[in-house]
This record gives structure tokens, sequence and C-alpha cells, in this order.
């Protein structure tokens, strides 16, 4: 999804007819986090990720990923990753997963 973790909050927030008070109460977080977190001038904290998913009855996987992959889409934004390190970035990965499948 070409959205931000903060818009893909508010998208499923109003498909659900909530308000952000509404939505904040059930997070246990106040509604003037929350406008900074659909706004992306606050981060969601990952520890609210299952909460979130519970909410709207989503698939917690699901939810993790919007959240990893725009953790990493930030992170790439604010480092100006060229391609190449990206590649090199993802090698790195790929080499972690033998380590990994190693130790099993």
């Amino acid at each position: 999804m070409k959205t931000t973790f903060g818009e893909y909050i508010r998208l499923l927030r109003n498909e659900n007819g909530l308000t952000l008070t509404q939505l904040a109460a059930k997070l246990n977080l106040d509604s003037a986090n929350l406008s900074k977190i659909e706004n992306e001038k606050r981060d969601f904290d990952e520890k609210r990720l299952p909460r979130l998913a519970e909410i709207f009855n989503l698939d917690l996987t699901d939810v993790r990923n919007e959240y990893v992959t725009d953790q990493i889409g930030k992170q790439i934004y604010e480092t100006n990753c060229t391609k190449q390190l990206l590649q090199v970035a993802e090698e790195k990965a790929e080499y972690r997963r033998t380590l990994k499948e190693k130790v099993i």
C-alpha cells in the first residue's frame, strides 16, 4: 500500500467510522498523540500493533508488514539510499537468513 503508517491508521479509522478520540481511547492514547501519528509527526509504538489489529479485526502479520515496510521506507528516504546500497543491504539480509537456517 502506498501510504505512510499514519495514513494507513487514518484510513482504517475512517473506513470504520471511528473518530480520532474513539480510536485513541481504544489504543490507550490521547487524541493529540494519535493525531501526531496520523500526520507523521510521531511514530506509532510497535507494541500497540496487536491492539490495532484487534480493533480493526485484521491479521497481525499484515498490520506488522505495513508497519515494517513504512519504517524501512522512512529509513531509506531519510538516509537517501542509493539502489546499490539497497542491493548490498538485501544481500546482507539474505546472508542473515542463511545463518538462521544453519542454526536450525
